[in-house]
This record gives C-alpha cells, structure tokens and sequence, in this order.
C-alpha cells in the first residue's frame, strides 16, 4: 500500500536492534545483574586511595547534600504541595529530580565504602557485613526500595555517615584501635543527631516526628555496627593486604624483596610454596605487604595456626609475632614472619589488627621430604 502525499512513511529498526530489544526485555534482571557486577569490578579497579583527599572531599559532599535533601523533605511533610506553576524552573526540576538523585549518591557512596571494606578483609570473616552493605546497594536500585519513606533513607544515611568516619579517622590519626572506632562512631553519629537537636529548638512540635524517622534509624544502624564490631566482623579499614604468599627464603636487596620458592609451574593461583616441601634446616616464611595511608604507624599480628593432616581437629595456635608497620608506600609496607620449629599438617597464617580483626590470611600444607637438589625460582617485591 503506497504512503498518501505529504505522507513519510517510519522506516522500520533494523532486525538486529529488534533482536536486541526483544533479548534485553525478556533477560532484564539478568543483564541489570551483569552490569551491577561489571561496575562494582570497574570501581574496585578505578577507586582512588581511601586517603586520598579528592575522595574524602567528594564523600563530604555527597553527604552534605543527601542531608539538605532529606530534610527539606522532613520539614515539608503534612504542608501542601507547592504549585508547580509559581515555582521557578530550577525549583520545580529540583523538586522532580531530589528523590532519585538521592538515590542515586547514596547507591555511590554504599558502593564506595563497600569496595573499601572488601580490600580490607577477607571475604570469609567480613562476608555478613559486606553482604548486607552489597544488598543495600541492590535495594537501592529497586523501585520499591525508592518508594520507601523517609526512615529508612534516613537509616541509608546513618550507616553512609558511620562509614564515612570508620575510614576517615584512622587516616587523620594514623592508627585503628577500639578508642579510634568508639570515636568514629561518635563522630558519625553527630550530624543526624544535631540536626534533631536544631528541628527541637526551633519547632519542638515537630520533635517526636524527628525522633522516629531520624533518632530512631540512627541508633539502630549504630547497635547494628557495634554488634558487628564486636564480633569483629568490621574489616580493619584503612589497613588492607594487596599482597601475601609462602617462600623458602626472603632477602633484602637493593631492588626490593627478594622472594624464593620451589613453585611447580602449573600451580599458577599459589603465591610462592603453599605446597611447601620442607627438606632437613628448611625455614617457612610467610611475606605480606599491607597498604596503609601516610603517616599511619601501628602494629599488626602475624599468627600461626596449625592442623594435623587428618583435618580432624580444629586449629590451633603456634605463634604469634607482632610487627610494627609505617604507612605511606603506594605498593605498601612490605614485612614477613618467619617459622623454623613446625611439623607437618595443613597451616593457616592470619594478619590481624591489635584488636583481632583480621586483614588478611594464606592456608598452605606441609610435607616433610628428603634432602635432594631443587630448582629455585626467585621474584622480586
């Protein structure tokens, strides 16, 4: 059938964007999963240093303006809606586009902090807390998680601010402890509480409002990040280990660590000898580097735990040898522990915090074996 006159007749998609939409309709949680995945990798790998000032910067502002935008909300509740033709066009896009921009900066700031987390632990002892931070940056995404009331933005921002502080702190002071998390928890604490501290000076009537949606939010997150804490399930932020493997020997040399090991070449996902063949006067060396801000000078455990081959029993502790660390290498402060009296098993190395958090741990076995002649491999670190 011929167009009439004047008439253009729509040209139809291509067959291939046809295809494609049709694909990406039918697989849309599938392929939102896909690329929620593929940018938390991305921003694992492009994320600045968590000491660095451009990021501690942009997670203040960030914060500050989730903060003006939910309590603009907060005080605009039981008033009328304003009418959209006396509001001037920045003011009626502000008022259409707030709510999901705040969304939107809590889901970076969730996603930042876990990303900070998750370099600084091992998944197996941080799994509980990185899960739940992993699925309130999901949660954010949900358009029933966006209709939600203002509670539980609230609540997104407590935990936004505690997080904030846990990392900040122990950069400024340059060491990690009980007192500096108790401090960081005070700190995080005090912009939502101020704010209910100023909504009941100036419109007391409008208090017990604020106590639910504002205090109450808080002081869960706050319980809920003390009980993680005390189960040391907070990783050591802003401690992590790039970097930890088994060797036969470490020297220092002009070009850095000089790092021995017997590795057979398809054993390519160990670092060094984590099937560690122990002949007569063989030492065990265990070397780490630990990434730690500028001017950060504490103290980390390396500890030693071993189990019979059997894997019957639990593990138990050989050794502890405490190291002391300084901050401020971009590859990290490099150090190891060293073993020489031990017996043959399955053995587990943990880095942990003075206040037993865990930064990191290798498993490695070992077998005793006969003296005979080997061929060294060396790296350098």
């Amino acid at each position: 059938m011929n167009a009439a006159p004047g008439q253009q007749t729509a040209e139809a998609p291509p067959v291939f964007l046809t295809r494609l939409e049709r694909a990406f309709k039918e697989n849309e949680r599938a392929v939102a999963a896909a690329f929620f995945a593929a940018g938390f990798v991305f921003d694992m790998l492009t994320t600045g240093r968590i000491d660095s000032w451009a990021t501690i910067g942009q997670q203040a502002v960030y914060l500050a303006m989730i903060m003006a935008v939910l309590l603009q909300m907060f005080r605009e509740q039981g008033l009328p809606a304003p009418e959209p033709a006396g509001m001037t066009r920045l003011k009626r896009w502000s008022y259409e586009y707030r709510g999901p921009a705040v969304h939107f900066l809590l889901g970076a700031l969730l996603n930042l902090y876990a990303i900070f987390f998750f370099k600084s632990s091992s998944l197996a002892v941080s799994f509980g807390f990185l899960g739940i931070l992993v699925a309130l940056v999901l949660a954010n995404e949900s358009r029933r998680f966006k209709a939600l009331g203002l509670p539980f933005k609230f609540a997104l921002l407590a935990l936004c601010f505690l997080c904030f502080f846990a990392t900040l702190l122990p950069v400024l002071a340059g060491s990690i402890g009980l007192a500096m998390f108790l401090a960081s928890m005070l700190a995080g604490s005090l912009p939502l509480a101020g704010a209910a501290w100023r909504i009941r000076r100036s419109a007391p009537e409008r208090f017990a409002l604020a106590r639910r949606q504002i205090l109450v939010p808080l002081g869960c997150v706050l319980v809920a990040f003390l009980g993680f804490y005390l189960f040391r399930l907070i990783p050591p932020v802003p401690l992590s280990i790039p970097f930890i493997g088994v060797y036969h020997s470490v020297e220092r040399t002009a070009e850095g660590y000089q790092l021995t090991h017997e590795r057979e070449w398809w054993r390519f996902w160990h670092n060094g000898d984590q099937a560690f063949r122990a002949q007569p006067g063989d030492k065990v060396y265990v070397f780490f580097r630990i990434f730690s801000p500028s001017r950060f000078a504490d103290q980390v455990q390396v500890r030693w735990y071993w189990r019979a081959g059997d894997g019957i029993g639990g593990w138990a502790l050989q050794d502890t040898i405490p190291i002391g660390i300084l901050g401020g290498r971009e590859q990290g402060f490099r150090g190891y522990g060293v073993k020489s009296n031990y017996q043959p098993g399955s053995w587990k190395v943990q880095v942990e915090t003075t206040d037993g958090r865990e930064i990191g741990r290798i498993y490695f076995d070992l077998e005793p074996a006969a003296q005979a002649p080997r061929m060294w491999q060396s790296q350098i670190q």
